[in-house]
């Protein structure tokens, strides 16, 4: 017979068969046989399902291998983008593509780029959005509630809570574990100097767009594209010299009480801008927080009648023109009249004026009559040469165009030559006196460092002895005229003063002025033009209660000036020597051969 026995070493059946009386039996071995049977049977089927098993664990492994690759392909699914594709934002570049940084001439850092944090969540999965309203506001004191509130209870899978918050920020808000917010990394603009260079920097929005100032004009230079790295930006302003004209400006601005002021500094051999100010101004870190006014560029995009200092334009084009010679001059003992208008001095002297006392003492009846010999068609001619017709030039968006008269006759002429009745930028004014001064060759204003040896003069506006006796005229102003307060002892200052009433809905306003003055130094060799307006100044018990420009604005160069002259390594220089009052001597031919007191 047989007996079906288990192995110790095996938990598999063993058949054995064993002999019944010493001799075979067949239906025992044919038992047997139906028993290994069964059993193999048995075995093969419990093989098949440890088969099936495995290949269906297996196809399940490789479903979700597969679906998180995609996912990891997609970026779907990390912690920024479970938004829909109608609510994700926009993709932010980091890294290799960060927008490039601006520094002054000589390297210093004006902006930057900078890895933040911006928070955004994701409504459906926000719990109690009242209750995480509440708790953010603990930490983001800037935002409301009731904004966050509404935020959180919008239909959409994604909204944005805060843009480029603090590390600390970032960090308290993590801590309070609130599942459904997220944050994703953004670049910001980050400008170091905060309001020193705001306007001439302008500034980015929260996509680090440029929308103001170089970072719009250079913003694709600076963001780089898809075939151009962004390249870095070297400024022609130097931030030792923006910061000393910012603080003479700002200290004067609240001494007269003046609702604004503005002012510059240009290099007159290459055209270069070393400051520029616009007071009030901003911060262009939070641009938001301040007002239209702030962001105004009174430099550059604000036009003005400048008064007197257009006497510098007409007395060098009569000059030019050979109309009259320094030993001329013209008869201001009584005011003009001509088409129902008077034209007066402020401060007449009631005789003949040579040519050097009508520049020294601003007399406008002198300089009308110099503009009406030089005639209407040729006068509008040599300003436009001087760039004061059109549309300055520069590397930054705020341009304003001039304010022509709608005709241009005798009388026009004789206003204009005064400076009233023509509208320009002082950008556009001192752009011109730079060519009045530096040998009389025209060169457009820039913004942007340049290589001295390969300038190239844009036109010849004047000759260079006309630019040499100009800047005789200018420097016995400050000697012996009307600014004399912009003296810089050392420096050899020469300029003009220029005093208007504002133009207001067509009519001037006779208690607000724009008091300017613009300069240039050394007047020997001049290196630099330096101009300074003040908007609407008061006068005070220490101007006696004048506030006209000599009174208000000269004295702002004259302190600029001697701060910042080391700074640009003028060397100063004796100013009584017999060398230097050789090389300013100007004959003043008074036919009462003395000058008439002032």
């Amino acid at each position: 017979m047989s007996e079906l026995t288990w192995s110790t070493k095996s938990s598999r059946p063993r058949i054995t068969l064993t002999p019944s009386h010493g001799h075979n039996n067949p239906e025992d071995r044919h038992m047997a046989l139906r028993l290994e049977g069964s059993a193999k049977e048995t075995l093969e089927q419990g093989r098949n399902r440890l088969v099936m098993a495995g290949v269906i664990f297996a196809f399940c492994f490789v479903i979700l291998a597969g679906r998180l690759v995609g996912l990891a392909i997609s970026g779907i699914g990390e912690e920024d983008a479970i938004a829909s594709d109608v609510d994700a934002p926009p993709p932010v570049a980091v890294g290799e593509s960060m927008r490039a940084e601006i520094r002054d001439r000589n390297g210093v850092l004006l902006a930057t780029t900078l890895t933040t944090a911006s928070l955004f969540a994701e409504p459906k999965n926000i719990i109690d959005p009242k209750e995480v309203a509440a708790k953010l506001t603990t930490v983001l004191d800037d935002l409301s509630e009731a904004a966050i509130l509404s935020k959180l209870a919008s239909a959409k899978n994604f909204v944005w809570l805060k843009r480029n918050l603090t590390p600390t920020q970032q960090y308290q808000v993590n801590a309070l574990g609130i599942p459904g917010l997220h944050f994703r990394e953004e670049e910001k603009r980050f400008y170091p100097m905060g309001a020193l260079v705001s306007h001439v920097m302008g500034f980015t929005d929260v996509d680090n767009h440029g929308i103001a100032g170089v970072e719009k004009y250079f913003d694709d230079q600076l963001s780089g594209s898809r075939d151009r790295a962004s390249q870095e930006l070297m400024l022609s302003l130097d931030v030792r010299i923006q910061h000393a004209l910012r603080d003479e400006l700002s200290r004067h601005m609240s001494i007269f009480r003046a609702i604004g002021a503005a002012g510059m500094v240009m290099d007159v051999q290459t055209g270069e801008i070393l400051g520029m100010v616009s007071l009030p101004d901003f911060d262009p870190n939070r641009p938001n927080d301040f007002s239209g006014d702030a962001k105004f560029n009174r430099i550059s995009l604000g036009v003005y009648e400048m008064g007197s200092t257009f006497k510098t334009f007409t007395t060098a084009m009569a000059l030019d023109m050979g109309v009259v010679g320094l030993q001329g001059g013209y008869d201001a003992t009584d005011p003009i009249r001509k088409a129902g208008f008077r034209i007066r001095d402020d401060h007449p002297k009631k005789r003949w004026l040579s040519v050097p006392e009508i520049f020294m003492y601003s007399s406008n009846i002198g300089a009308a009559k110099m503009a009406d010999d030089v005639g209407p068609k040729k006068h509008k001619a040599f300003l436009a040469k001087l760039g004061l017709l059109d549309k300055p030039s520069l590397e930054i968006p705020e341009l304003g165009a001039p304010i022509l008269p709608p005709r241009w006759n005798s009388l026009e002429t004789m206003t204009i030559s005064f400076g009233h009745g023509l509208s320009v930028s002082p950008l556009q004014l001192s752009t011109g006196i730079s060519a009045i001064v530096n040998g009389g060759n025209y060169i457009n204003p820039t913004v942007i460092r340049r290589d001295k040896g390969k300038l190239t003069p844009v036109r010849q506006v004047i000759s260079a002895k006309t630019s040499d006796t100009m800047r005789r005229l200018m420097r016995l102003v400050v000697e012996k005229g009307t600014g004399g307060k912009a003296s810089a002892a050392g420096y050899l200052v020469g300029g003009k003063t220029g005093t208007a009433e504002k133009a207001v809905g067509g009519r001037y306003k006779r208690d607000a002025l724009i008091a300017s003055f613009v300069s240039a130094f050394p007047m020997n060799d001049p290196r630099y033009v330096v101009f300074a307006m003040l908007d609407e100044p008061k006068g005070n018990a220490q101007t006696h209660g004048f506030r006209s420009a000599g009174w208000t604005a000269a004295p702002i160069v004259g302190r600029l000036i001697s701060r910042i002259g080391p700074i640009l390594s003028i060397q100063p220089v004796e100013e009584e020597s017999e060398a230097v009052q050789k090389a300013m001597f100007i004959p003043i031919n008074s036919r009462e051969k003395k000058l008439a007191s002032f």
